[in-house]
This record gives structure tokens, sequence and C-alpha cells, in this order.
């Protein structure tokens, strides 16, 4: 299996509503982005892999085929993945075993979405909409017709964890701290969708309850419109590549992507309500893969459609016991950006975790927030010495997509 790295990467503003951009536009220029940063011509580029979420957000069907064209890969294979709120780890997945598999040498993975292009003229905004699109997830015969959404979907399960481990995510203090500390982050971010708020503890424990109680207002993600993108390459490729910009390779060290079952209930054949336990095998995978432990990495770049799901992931994932995720706050597991400036690691024992700000903050345009993550992994590793960071993926209904990405960065970013 050939080696494959992280060359290039590009991302778009994260905005609540482009009105001046289709989602074409956005996707060029997230691709040009990604190759001016790797210094790359499309000539180069072997084969395109999108990431986009639904065909209704696009109101195209098939909406990856006008991309050939606006992106300059004529006559190039193109292939698109949808796969939920994981669809940009998957894409990811497909582009690093075409690189891997050596059927080609440079991969761009490029995902995004226009999820709020869209009109109610009954509440005269884009939400119901929206609402509806991604209840479409759902059963259509049973649950779909019962008013089913993406916030149910999480919050039964966050339910079942709590009714498991009491006294751990269901304390708002606790999730009212992770949140300022993640609005602090997000307002590190140049792209940001929510890079010029500032987001109290007192304000979250103010906003009104969505679903009780476990999630407010402040403790959800946004709906995003933007486009990003990553650039895979074999290892002569990237050593090419590297010698061109100055800019080490970061390679994909560990891959572990794990689908439970639809249907929830007890026993192997359905999916517990009590964990997430895609996340925990995705993550013992990609561990596998890469020769590391939890304890090896300080920086983790994770999918957080809602602050409770964060907590109980970063437990899955081991980083800290299930049951006892709060510690992330009590025991200051969970770096403070304020502390650590711009380019200072975090100390050992201490993790920093979605220095974009998140989904919650940076922005969640669904076909391609992973990527999002993975240019915000790079940026940080290479601003900070970092040798390893983690990405992580979720989706779909009661999150039963997982996917992980352990990264290396190669002799730490020292020349």
């Amino acid at each position: 299996m050939n080696k494959v790295a992280i060359v290039g990467a590009g991302i778009t503003d994260c905005r609540g509503r482009w009105v001046e951009a289709t989602y074409w536009d956005l996707f060029q220029r997230a691709a040009r982005r990604t190759l001016e940063d790797a210094q790359v011509t499309t000539a180069e580029v072997d084969s395109v892999v999108y990431g986009i979420y639904n065909d209704i957000f696009e109101h195209q069907a098939i909406p990856e085929s006008a991309l050939t064209g606006h992106l300059g890969m004529v006559n190039k294979p193109g292939t698109r993945v949808t796969s939920g709120g994981a669809t940009g780890f998957y894409a990811m997945r497909t582009a690093i075993m075409e690189v891997a598999s050596g059927v080609s040498d440079t991969v761009l993975c490029i995902g995004g979405e226009k999820a709020t292009d869209c009109y109610d003229p009954q509440s005269k905004s884009a939400t119901p909409m929206v609402i509806d699109t991604i209840a479409k997830s759902w059963d259509p015969f049973f649950e779909y017709p019962l008013g089913a959404t993406a916030s149910d979907s999480y919050m039964q399960m966050c339910m079942g964890y709590n009714d498991a481990y009491p006294d751990d995510i269901g304390d708002s203090l606790v999730r009212a701290k992770i949140i300022e500390m993640l609005c602090r982050q997000g307002n590190k971010n140049p792209f940001g969708q929510r890079r010029d708020e500032t987001v109290t503890v007192e304000q979250v424990l103010a906003s009104r309850f969505i679903i009780a109680p476990f999630l407010r207002l402040l403790e959800t993600c946004m709906y995003t419109e933007g486009a990003a993108g990553v650039l895979f390459a074999n290892e002569k490729k990237a050593r090419e590549i590297s010698e061109r910009t100055g800019v080490p390779p970061i390679w994909v060290k560990g891959m572990g992507a794990a689908n439970e079952s639809y249907q929830t209930g007890r026993g192997g054949s359905y999916k517990p309500l009590t964990s997430i336990v895609s996340d925990r095998v995705a993550a013992e995978r990609a561990y596998a893969m890469a020769g590391v432990r939890p304890s090896d990495i300080q920086l983790i770049e994770l999918h957080d459609a809602f602050v409770a799901q964060f907590m109980i992931t970063m437990g899955e994932m081991g980083f800290v016991p299930l049951g006892q995720t709060r510690r992330l706050v009590d025991d200051g597991i969970m770096a403070d950006i304020r502390e650590l400036g711009d380019d200072r690691p975090p100390p050992k024992g201490q993790l920093l975790i979605n220095p974009s700000g998140g989904l919650i903050f940076g922005g969640h345009f669904v076909g391609g927030s992973n990527m999002f993550s993975m240019w915000s992994a790079r940026r940080e590793m290479l601003r900070r010495h970092l040798p390893l960071a983690l990405i992580h993926g979720t989706g779909a209904i009661n999150a039963v997509f997982g996917g992980a990405l352990v990264i290396e960065l190669e002799d730490g970013g020292v020349r």
C-alpha cells in the first residue's frame, strides 16, 4: 500500500448564507485555494472525489456533474460520496484509498454545501426546508411523518447515555464552559462563521432549550454554506510538492470507520442508545493502524454537532473515561486557547480540541465539514509543531456512521 500525504488544503468563508455565490462558485473557490496552497495545477490532479450531502440543497440531481467543467477536471474521473454528516470523512477516505491503491498519484477531495439556499414563504426563512430535508434521512414510513429532526436523533442517544452514566453530560454548567472555550477558539479562525461572536457561560445557560435537558440553543451547530478542499498525494509526488512549497508533508498514519445499525435496540444487530459504538470502533481501528494510543495525540478536530455528543465522543475515543467526560473541564484536560496563543503546543496532559471552533462556531457545511476539520488540523500542526492529530467524523441518524483519521507531521515540521 502506498504512503499517502496531505499536501494542500483550502477553504472558503463559512457563512449562514452566501447570497452572491452558487455552490458551483464555492467549489471553484475552495479548489483554487487548495491547489494554490500546494502550488499545483489542475493538470497535475489525477482524480476528484466530491463530498455533497444531498441533492435537495443544491436543487439539482447529480450536482457533481456540472462541477467537472467548472473545476477544470474535464476527462478526469470523479466520484461523488454522500454519507450524511460523515460525508466529508468518507469522501477523504475514498480519496486516500485511491492514492494508497496506486490508482492515482494525486486526488483532490472537495466538499461543500448550499444548505440555506432555499426559502419557506410561511416562515419567511430557510429553516423549515432545511429541517425537513435533513428529516428525510429518517425512516419515511413511521419516523419522518411524526416530525423527527436531527436534534431528536442525537438527543435520544444523549438521554440513553445519561441513563447509563448519570451526573456527566447532564451538567449544564460543564457544557456551557465547553461552549465558551469553543467560542474563543472560533474567534481565532479567519474563515469561521461565528468568528466575531462572544458567547459566555451565562449566555449559554440563559438560552432557551431546544430539547431539555441536554440541548440549548447555544449548544448546537449552525447551518452553513461553504466549501473546503484537501489534496492527497503519494510519497513521490508529496516530496516533489514539499520541495516546491517548502511545507513538510503530513502523512495519513491511521484510518478507521464503522457503521452501526440504523434500528435501535439491544443485541448485536441493533444500535444501542447508551453509546456511540461507531466512534469507538473507528478510533480503535485508526489507532491500531497508526500504532498509537490516545495519549500520544494532543490535537483533535472533533465533529461536534452538539456539545453533549462532543463529550460522549471524547469518551468513546478514549481521551477521557466514559461516564467521566466532564473531566474535560473539571480536570482542565481541554486546553484554553488564551494560554496557548497562536503557536504553542498544549502542555502535557492537555488536549487542544477543535481549534477551528468546531462545527458549532467554525461552521457545518455538511458535505465538507470534515475537510474543514482537516484544513484546521493541518494549520495547527504546522504552526505549533504538533506531531500527531486526529480528525473525527460522524453522521446519520443517532450518529451511526463514525470515522477517524490519525495524521502525522513529518519530523515535527522542523527543517
